[in-house]
């Protein structure tokens, strides 16, 4: 591991006067996978979204390579999202009028840089080699996700966050889909942060944190 991809200080998230959770605090190095838990509602995927700086937090500091993404303006945040972050979401948010390697190189296409050997290399990493022709709509759930997982890692991001990425799969193609993710991000020496419900992904992790109110705690 080298160096610390992520470094989170007292970050703490309300709406309105309603605490969602406060004094988190957390350190992901280059390479490391970390899995945060815990029960519903208590705030995970907000703070996968304040990570990813998609939402804003009512204190505390984030900082990603040494870089307080709270001095950041909108702008900047979706520069900086499209050079070093790697998202997958639960529901996969592929666009349904393109093509499989069309969303798969479109984070190379936001950066100015589209490369179909890259396209053509992800699509072998994630077992889709062959179907990148196809549409959406032709393929299952699993190989949805594994069209996300291969989008989120294309552009070869420091940071990869996996919201719930096995939520809507049955536990055969989750599995598979977690062996992908894992091992993609682990190719890349990515920092991998997954929040999930699952207790066979969550295993996988090198850290295991559960989320609540007050914070991060060892699970």
């Amino acid at each position: 591991m080298n160096g610390t991809a992520l470094d989170v200080q007292g970050l703490g998230k309300r709406y309105g006067h309603t605490p969602v959770f406060s004094g988190v605090d957390l350190t992901v190095a280059s390479g490391e996978f970390v899995a945060i838990v815990g029960e519903s509602g208590v705030g995970k995927s907000s703070l996968l979204n304040c990570l990813a700086a998609l939402d804003d937090w009512s204190e505390g500091r984030i900082l990603h390579q040494g870089v307080d993404l709270g001095t950041l303006d909108e702008a900047q945040r979706a520069h900086w999202r499209r050079q070093h972050l790697g998202f997958v979401f639960q529901a996969f948010h592929v666009l349904p009028h393109l093509d499989v390697a069309q969303n798969i190189g479109l984070p190379l296409l936001l950066l100015g840089q589209p490369d179909t050997a890259r396209v053509e290399q992800m699509l072998q990493a994630v077992g889709l080699d062959g179907l990148g022709a196809r549409l959406p709509a032709e393929l299952s759930g699993g190989q949805l996700q594994r069209v996300a997982i291969a989008r989120a890692l294309v552009h070869r991001p420091g940071l990869l966050l996996a919201d719930e990425p096995t939520g809507n799969l049955d536990p055969a193609t989750a599995k598979q889909v977690m062996d992908v993710l894992q091992q993609q991000a682990s190719d890349s020496g990515a920092a991998l942060v997954l929040v999930t419900h699952s207790r066979a992904a969550a295993a996988r992790a090198q850290r295991v944190l559960h989320l609540t109110a007050t914070g991060l705690h060892s699970a």
